[in-house]
């Protein structure tokens, strides 16, 4: 009986590996990107994670996310204990979704319009966000990939005919208004268990990739405040210890309603101090600077939560016997 960790990249795995070896858990990886299952058969015993991630087709992996999804229906028929089962995939590759199980909870997300096809992205912008900023973005995205900010519904025009447009996978996109915070900064809160761990402020000054791990970064770890402000570099990801109380357990709350154990959910402030959660990323990941410098691990907190629920599981089987 061991841990399964199920996902499609090698990269994002290697920090879950060393956290979980060295705790002295049993695991295998199950890599989802093509295979083989007779699902007139039990699967094997144990935990099972599920890593997959939305961006997954962006790594040639285009069908590993509908490959999971009938893979978790496997498992879930079977009883096998799922750590993000179907509901949290269902919810990790479609932004619409997010925001509709956001929004039912009571938590204020920004303004968007879903457009299905290119052509009616430039007059979904006219007719919607005229005279404001814009923000285009995929409904099935990752790692902030695909995120653009127009001024105008005429330079998204412009860009939806140019060269350097790119359809997204599932055909579906977002117009979304932009919330202008006082500086730019993001909010992401992380849960392991279902319960706050941490919360990590992002400096979006070089753009939206905001995917913290090592394998995502773009060009330097650090990113300076402006070039007329003086003194050391501001860190792109920083530790914080807390959120606002209420924000928490709403947030904790709609992971309880949708089968989430793991996540993390982003979060903007405007002007005014309005909060506007916009991702729900059920494929985590930490920054190891950050929790360097914090004194901080999620890594291990999650391999120790992982290992609890396989204790979990090993002590009904043996009461079984």
């Amino acid at each position: 009986m061991q841990i399964h960790v199920i996902h499609e990249n090698a990269a994002w795995l290697a920090p879950l590996a060393q956290a979980l070896d060295a705790e002295g858990l049993p695991w295998c990886d199950w890599f989802l990107d093509r295979g083989v299952f007779d699902l007139s058969r039990s699967p094997p015993e144990g935990v099972f994670y599920n890593r997959m991630s939305a961006s997954s087709h962006t790594r040639d992996h285009r069908y590993a996310a509908e490959l999971t999804a009938a893979v978790l229906a496997w498992l879930a028929g079977n009883g096998r204990r799922i750590v993000n089962g179907p509901r949290a995939l269902d919810l990790e590759i479609s932004k619409a979704r997010q925001y509709a199980a956001l929004e039912a909870a009571g938590i204020k997300t920004p303004r968007s319009v879903l457009v299905a096809g290119r052509d009616e992205l430039a007059a979904a912008a006219r007719e919607h966000f005229a005279g404001v900023p814009v923000i285009l973005k995929p409904n099935r995205g990752g790692k902030g990939l695909g995120v653009r900010l127009f001024h105008t519904p005429e330079a998204l025009a412009d860009h939806v005919d140019g060269p350097d447009y790119e359809a997204p996978v599932d055909g579906l996109q977002l117009l979304q208004e932009y919330v202008r915070a006082p500086q730019p900064l993001i909010t992401r809160a992380e849960f392991i268990g279902g319960r706050f761990l941490y919360a990590v402020e992002v400096d979006t000054s070089a753009g939206f990739e905001l995917c913290p791990a090592d394998q995502c970064a773009v060009g330097d770890a650090f990113c300076p405040a402006g070039p007329e402000e003086a003194g050391e570099p501001r860190a792109k990801f920083t530790i914080a210890d807390d959120i606002d109380a209420g924000l928490k357990r709403r947030y904790e709350g709609v992971l309880a309603t949708n089968g989430i154990e793991v996540a993390g959910i982003e979060f903007i402030r405007d002007e005014n101090g309005a909060t506007y959660t916009y991702d729900v990323n059920t494929n985590t990941n930490y920054n190891p600077e950050a929790e360097a410098r914090a004194g901080r691990s999620a890594m291990q907190a999650l391999a120790r939560f992982l290992g609890g629920e396989l204790m979990k599981i090993a002590g009904r089987w043996e009461a079984a016997e």
